[in-house]
């Protein structure tokens, strides 16, 4: 097993969250050796906590004192108010690590987290520190950087056989949309905007789905902790940018999945869009799991600069523009170099397919080399 950099509360009770299949169940068994386990995808266990929340307490010994794992605690939210009551009156006891792969069911269950008391922490899919000398720069960009697809016979078909179980179990069987149809051609469409700006109307027009109905799908996969949406950087603006967020599917492998392909479609945009798709979920895996408490966004201008990703903190100022390609032209950095003309004190940063070296004012990073050793440069 890989050693994952995630590092959880040492006693506090806390929610984990993160999409279906990203090691979260893996990670805590062989974290909490001996913790009690309480799994509510089991169709038993779930249907009996359902008719009567307090048997819950009946799995738990009386005189055990350690951690409780409820894995998928927003099936059931109502165990929340058990597990409030009992932190309430009774304190240091035991530790309740609750896992979750869906936001939305428990904001719709007006959830409210136990009242602060527990932590919120997030997983994701592999980094490649975590795989260090077995990461495969080809293979993360054609299959994403799921755990399972790295150890799957057939990666393709686990892929297919992922995205089919979100749908199915996650979309239909809770009621979230009405027709799996248009959620399914909604699904193509957005992938068309992967790593681009959004504009909700060209893929509401795109799927032949009501733009209303199309908001409310984007803000589904959100909830599902599949999709997230970048902003544009905006701080002491010197001139006119756009203000539409761009999309990323949170991983490559699901992204090509979805993606429609044929002889319309370059492989160089779908690649391109891959990398950026990898890059982006390395810095926002990064930025959480080792606190560097950077906003990300994007900066894009009326006149059609842009950069990829602003990083902005205390930590530091970074321009960073993704590129596939080994070669890069003058042009290519132009947009770095504009956003320099308004921003003196941000460093800039490529990363892209080439050697590593300095290009004047920007330094230029391998993607292999940015990507195993991340923490280094930002």
């Amino acid at each position: 097993m890989y050693s994952r950099i995630f590092k959880p509360p040492k006693q506090s009770s806390y929610f984990l969250f993160g999409p279906r299949g990203t090691g979260k169940t893996s990670w805590l068994k062989s974290h909490y050796v001996g913790a009690i386990y309480i799994d509510l995808l089991k169709s038993d266990l779930f249907n009996d906590l359902r008719a009567r929340p307090d048997r819950f307490w009946s799995l738990i010994p009386k005189k055990y004192k350690g951690p409780v794992i409820i894995d998928e605690i927003q099936k059931l939210p109502s165990l929340l108010d058990e597990i409030h009551s009992y932190m309430n009156n009774k304190k240091g006891e035991l530790q309740f690590i609750l896992t979750g792969s869906n936001a939305r069911k428990l904001r719709r269950a007006s959830v409210n987290l136990l009242a602060g008391r527990a932590r919120v922490e997030n997983f994701y899919p592999f980094l490649a520190q975590e795989l260090q000398g077995d990461f495969d720069l080809k293979k993360a960009l054609k299959q994403g950087m799921l755990p399972e697809v790295w150890t799957a016979m057939d990666s393709k078909k686990y892929l297919e056989s992922y995205l089919q179980v979100y749908i199915d179990q996650e979309v239909r069987l809770e009621g979230f949309v009405r027709n799996v149809d248009d959620f399914a051609r909604f699904l193509e469409a957005a992938s068309l905007s992967q790593a681009s700006v959004l504009n909700i109307s060209n893929v509401a027009s795109d799927s032949g789905v009501p733009r209303k109905t199309v908001q409310t799908y984007f803000e589904i996969l959100e909830d599902l902790l599949i999709s997230y949406r970048v902003p544009v950087f905006q701080r002491k603006a010197k001139r006119e940018l756009i203000k539409h967020d761009k999309f990323y599917f949170f991983d490559a492998g699901l992204f090509q999945t979805i993606r429609p392909k044929g002889v319309l479609d370059p492989e160089s945009e779908i690649n391109g869009a891959a990398l950026e798709t990898l890059v982006f979920a390395h810095l926002k895996a990064s930025n959480d799991l080792l606190s560097m408490n950077y906003q990300i966004s994007y900066w894009h201008t009326k006149n059609h600069m842009e950069v990829d990703f602003i990083l902005y903190g205390e930590r530091g100022f970074f321009a960073i523009e993704v590129k596939s390609s080994s070669h890069i032209s003058q042009k290519e950095l132009q947009s770095l170099r504009e956003f320099k003309i308004d921003y003196p004190k941000a460093k800039l940063i490529l990363i892209y397919g080439g050697p590593s070296k300095e290009l004047g004012d920007i330094q230029a990073i391998n993607v292999e080399d940015f990507l195993l050793g991340l923490a280094e440069f930002i």
